[in-house]
């Protein structure tokens, strides 16, 4: 299984159009983790799973979701109502009240992952404004009967092997 995960792109889309049709024949899902800035029936967003975040204006976002992906439970959220910048914990707790094995969330434009006994955090980064590195961010999530990985690209498509994450899956 594989799921293209972007965040934070406040108004692009060109770049997000070229990410999804550089990837969308090779994943089972798309989702955009918030702060996209465009309405919901915008072409950029069409397929994708969108949750709402502190920069968007347009109500028919949901703050969160709930979503199975092959038999993978997701919870997906912007971060800025879970206080992301300062804790995973409030994550970690929604995550294991709604069974969620991936939780992908945006918010800090900080790309990276973390595991947290069973539950896997992904932060795509952002694809407008970076922090903590240069290159704009998104990512890809690959699991497989053994492994679980991310791996991060810059928004050209090119590999970010330092950022890139394997997990055994349990």
């Amino acid at each position: 299984m594989n799921v293209l995960i972007v965040s934070d792109s406040h108004g692009l889309t060109k770049e997000l159009q070229t990410i999804v049709s550089r990837h969308k024949q090779h994943v089972d899902a798309i989702i955009h983790c918030g702060d996209s800035e465009l309405t919901s029936d915008h072409e950029a967003l069409q397929g994708m799973l969108v949750v709402r975040g502190n920069c968007d204006n347009e109500r028919r976002f949901p703050t969160d979701l709930v979503e199975e992906v092959n038999g993978v439970r997701f919870f997906i959220t912007h971060g800025h109502l879970y206080n992301v910048k300062m804790t995973l914990m409030n994550l970690y707790y929604k995550a294991k009240e709604v069974g969620a094995r991936i939780v992908c969330f945006g918010h800090s434009h900080i790309a990276g992952c973390e595991q947290i006994d069973d539950v896997l955090f992904i932060n795509p980064g952002s694809v407008y404004l970076p922090r903590l590195r240069r290159e704009k961010t998104y990512a890809i999530l690959h699991i497989d009967e053994a492994t679980t990985t991310v791996h991060f690209y810059n928004i050209d498509g090119k590999p970010l092997h330092d950022l890139t994450t394997t997990y055994t899956t349990k």
